[in-house]
């Protein structure tokens, strides 16, 4: 694949202009990779999933959760955000990652996501046990043993690990690391220098789904001799 700005200059009439002065400069295998066979659980067929892999022990994603909530502002419709939570074979970032499966199944995961960083990394108190995770989103609504029943459950249990299987097979290496549509993977790094260039890439690959989608989604014109044939 080349440069996007190929793809979209194709796709959508005058994209090239546009193109040039913020998606041009982002090339597959420097800023992005393609994931082959793309992730069919994390795309849509009409609008974009950008999901978020990250850990709630991740100094890096303690450091990036500004920048997403400033990128969460300016999303572009028909943009849904989701998040993976990784273990990267940690028991306690495991434990981690269970609880925001366990959270977002009830409800309360977005509401008390900057609040769990928070907590974890500004005020550094760190929680060891589900029954101390249960406690802290019982200030969201949710009853301690309700928290470490569905813990416990068979949904988390196979979402966590449909989830791992997912972050494995699109190859991501670190935290945080951004997947657009299930296609493509944006992680920090060389030439990808800082969270804010991080998210030019995600936008310019979102771009290029949109545009993708109006264009497949757009009438078809009518062949020159029925427009004709039409007219006499």
């Amino acid at each position: 694949m080349k440069h996007l700005i190929i793809a979209l200059a194709l796709l959508v009439p005058g994209a090239a202009a546009l193109a040039q002065d913020s998606v041009g400069a982002f090339q597959e295998g420097t800023h992005y990779r393609i994931i082959d066979p793309p992730l069919n659980n994390v795309r849509v067929v009409d609008g974009v999933r950008v999901t978020e892999v990250f850990s709630y022990l991740c100094n890096h994603c303690a450091t990036f959760e500004p920048y997403m909530q400033s990128w969460k502002g300016r999303m572009p419709e028909g943009v849904e955000l989701t998040r993976i939570p990784v273990e990267f074979g940690r028991a306690i970032w495991g434990l981690y990652a269970r609880a925001y499966i366990t959270a977002d199944l009830l409800g309360v995961a977005e509401e008390a996501h900057v609040a769990m960083m928070d907590t974890l990394w500004k005020e550094r108190r760190q929680m060891r046990s589900m029954e101390e995770i249960a406690d802290f989103y019982s200030a969201y609504g949710v009853p301690v043993e309700k928290f470490l029943a569905t813990s416990k459950s068979f949904a988390v249990d196979m979402r966590m690990k449909n989830e791992q299987k997912m972050v494995q097979a699109a190859g991501v290496s670190g935290t945080p690391s951004m997947l657009v549509n299930g296609k493509y993977l944006v992680s920090a790094g060389g030439a990808v220098s800082g969270f804010e260039i991080l998210l030019q890439v995600v936008d310019a690959l979102v771009a290029h789904e949109q545009a993708a989608q109006t264009a497949a989604n757009a009438p078809a014109e009518a062949a020159p001799e029925k427009a004709l044939a039409a007219g006499e």
